[in-house]
């Protein structure tokens, strides 16, 4: 009996012992989870340089319909479509025998007002001493002088009717008024052309220069002045960087462009003005109705850099998480003023030094505590430039 009550003691204090570990155990499998590690950028300021784009179309310098100002069979093309052509070289023939003849004519016209003329002063010397002689009245000498004249004015009306003959006869030769690429010709050879026609010969384009238009809206346009120093609008164009063209495959064109014009007011239909972006072009590379961007660039002596990911949106806002000295994370927004491929530009929100969560913000809220892991800013900028 003694034995018995021995192991019973045993028995029960080994039970107690066992419900005392398995207490622990549940205590320890109800304890928090450690803080999470999350990268911290702290950050910095840079200069940087972001860009504004805005859609364009292009046009050449000059841009001239070529128009036959005479009558007539298209008798010769000299060109090939897609030619370059200089200023005074000939593109097309008019037929131009009846202007040849109207030219024959009006100079026959002048020879015999010529010859009037001195019919008609022959009249005036043989009658000017019969008159001081009183041997013929002095009516006959003003009826004479008179037709000397007459005779005058048709011979320099005769003499119009050659210049106008000749300037016809020249514009049956078609030349360039300005150096240039040859569009699309329409016409054949034996083509009637006429003045009225609707469509011209064809289109001269002087590429040698690109005008770009785009449009400001009204907001740019007030950041674009208050951007730039100098009193006119003119100053404020010369003070401006040159800008970029990026051509339709994305790549950017190796000229650089000058900002040139502004027009001078608001379409009341868009709020938007127009702009033109001059850019040369040596190679004849662009051409009109060619389409691109123009970059505008936006230049920051010292602005606070961070990257993308770390920063989230909240009902069109947006957000960085803050370290604070207690390591926990704090919501807080942001103002961005310009961006590249990778960061923001922030203008208001952050001070340089901050620290910001980098990576793994969703997973947080307010008020949470991390175990910071710092990342160089250096070689975050180095591995992924601005």
């Amino acid at each position: 009996m003694k034995i018995f009550g021995k192991t019973r003691i045993v028995v029960l204090i080994a039970s107690i012992i066992l419900l005392q570990n398995c207490t622990k155990a549940a205590e320890g499998s109800n304890a928090a989870p450690p803080p999470p590690q999350l990268p911290v950028y702290t950050v910095i300021t840079s200069p940087a340089t972001v860009y504004q784009e805005f859609p364009t179309a292009l046009e050449g310098k000059n841009n001239v319909e070529i128009r036959s100002q005479v009558d007539g069979y298209l008798d010769k093309i000299y060109v090939e479509e897609g030619a370059y052509v200089r200023a005074g070289q000939p593109l097309f023939k008019i037929d131009s025998r009846s202007y040849g003849e109207q030219m024959n004519m009006a100079t026959a016209n002048l020879q015999v007002a010529n010859a009037n003329i001195q019919k008609a002063k022959v009249e005036v010397d043989r009658l000017e001493p019969l008159v001081a002689a009183k041997v013929v009245s002095e009516v006959q000498l003003r009826t004479a002088k008179a037709n000397y004249a007459a005779a005058v004015a048709a011979a320099s009306q005769a003499r119009a009717s050659v210049g106008s003959a000749k300037i016809n006869v020249g514009f049956t030769t078609i030349t360039a008024p300005v150096s240039g690429y040859i569009g699309r010709i329409p016409y054949k050879k034996g083509s009637l052309i006429s003045r009225t026609d609707p469509n011209p010969l064809t289109l001269l384009s002087d590429i040698s220069e690109i005008y770009a238009y785009f449009s400001l809206s009204e907001l740019d346009f007030i950041a674009f002045q208050n951007k730039y120093p100098g009193a006119t609008l003119n100053e404020k164009l010369k003070n401006m960087p040159l800008v970029d063209l990026v051509i339709a495959d994305n790549s950017i064109y190796t000229e650089k462009g000058r900002m040139s014009i502004v027009d001078g007011q608001f379409d009341k239909t868009t709020g938007a003005i127009s702009v033109r972006a001059v850019f040369p072009n040596p190679n004849g590379v662009l051409r009109t109705g060619n389409t691109g961007r123009v970059r505008m660039p936006q230049l920051f002596d010292k602005t606070l850099v961070i990257p993308q990911e770390s920063t989230f949106e909240i009902q069109d806002k947006t957000y960085v998480y803050v370290v604070g000295k207690d390591k926990k994370v704090t919501g807080k927004p942001v103002t961005i003023s310009g961006k590249t491929d990778n960061y923001y530009f922030i203008s208001e929100g952050l001070s340089k030094g901050d620290k910001i969560v980098y990576t793994g913000i969703g997973v947080l809220k307010d008020g949470v505590a991390i175990q910071p892991k710092a990342i160089s800013s250096d070689s975050l900028l180095k591995a992924r430039p601005l």
